[in-house]
C-alpha cells in the first residue's frame, strides 16, 4: 500500500506510526509513506503558501496553485482526501475500505482551509476525525492511518481479534478479563470460566449490545435497523 501525504509539517510523520505494529509493518514494506512538503512548491523567496480570503474574514487560505503543484508531482494519487472538520466522519468501515486500496493521497490542511477550486479540480473527498477543530490535519490523519494500517494483511498477528473488536459488527466490544480470576475481591463473570462456548458467545453478544445501547445509541439503532433488513 502506498500512501501520499501532503503537508506543511513533514517532520510530523511517521510520528507514532513508526512504533509497535504499524512501525514493524512500515519497516517490512507492507505499506509506504511518501511525505510531500507543500512549501517546496512555493516560488517566492518567502515560500508563501497562503493568502487572505476573498470576501474578507479571519485567517488565511492555502493557495490552489500550491496544492495543485504538489498533487501533480505525484506518480499516482489514487483517491484523494482532505482532512477537514466539514468532512464526512471517519469510521471503521472507511478504514476497511482504505486498507483495500493500492494508493491513497491525503492533504493535511492548515490555516482556515484550502482554496475550493483545487478541491473541485481533483475531486477531493473531505473526511473528519470528529466534530471538533484541530490545528491541522496531521494529528487526525495519523489516527486514521493507524486504524487503517492495522487492517492490512500481515500486520496483526492474530486476525481473529479484528473480527471481535469494537465496530467490526456494528457494536462496541464486550468487556474483557484475564488472570487472576479474583482481583481485589472482584471476580471474573462465572460464564467466562464455565468452558461452555455457546454460553460465552451469547454472554459476549448480550454485553456488546447492552454497552452499545447505553453508550452509543446511534450505533445501536443502526445495528437494529441492519438486523431487521
Amino acid at each position: 500500500m502506498h500512501i501520499n501525504i501532503l503537508t506543511l509539517y513533514p517532520e510530523m510523520f511517521p510520528g507514532f506510526l513508526g512504533y509497535s505494529l504499524a512501525g514493524k509493518a512500515l519497516e517490512k514494506g507492507i505499506y509506504a509513506l511518501n511525505v510531500v512538503n507543500m512549501r517546496d512548491f512555493a516560488t517566492d523567496v518567502h515560500k508563501t503558501v497562503d493568502d487572505s480570503p476573498f470576501g474578507g474574514g479571519a485567517g488565511m487560505i492555502l493557495k490552489a496553485e500550491i496544492v495543485d503543484k504538489a498533487l501533480l508531482s505525484l506518480k499516482e494519487t489514487g483517491s484523494i482526501y482532505y482532512l477537514s472538520p466539514r468532512g464526512s466522519l471517519f469510521n471503521q468501515s472507511l478504514a476497511k475500505s482504505w486498507s483495500e486500496q493500492k494508493t491513497l493521497t491525503f492533504i493535511c490542511g492548515r490555516f482556515e482551509g484550502i482554496d475550493q477550486r483545487v478541491l473541485d479540480k481533483w475531486q477531493v473527498q473531505e473526511v473528519s476525525i470528529a466534530d471538533c477543530v484541530l490545528s491541522g490535519g496531521e494529528p487526525a490523519l495519523l489516527t486514521m492511518l493507524d486504524a487503517t494500517v492495522r487492517l492490512l494483511p500481515g500486520v496483526m498477528g492474530n486476525t481473529d481479534s479484528l473480527e471481535e473488536e469494537s465496530f467490526s459488527h456494528g457494536l462496541l466490544e464486550y468487556p474483557q478479563y484475564t488472570q487472576p480470576q479474583v482481583w481485589q475481591d472482584r471476580t471474573v463473570p462465572d460464564v467466562l470460566v464455565s468452558g461452555h462456548h455457546a454460553k460465552i458467545k451469547a454472554w459476549r453478544q448480550a454485553q456488546a449490545e447492552n454497552l452499545t445501547m447505553e453508550r452509543r445509541p446511534d450505533l445501536y439503532q443502526a445495528y437494529l435497523a441492519k438486523k431487521l433488513n
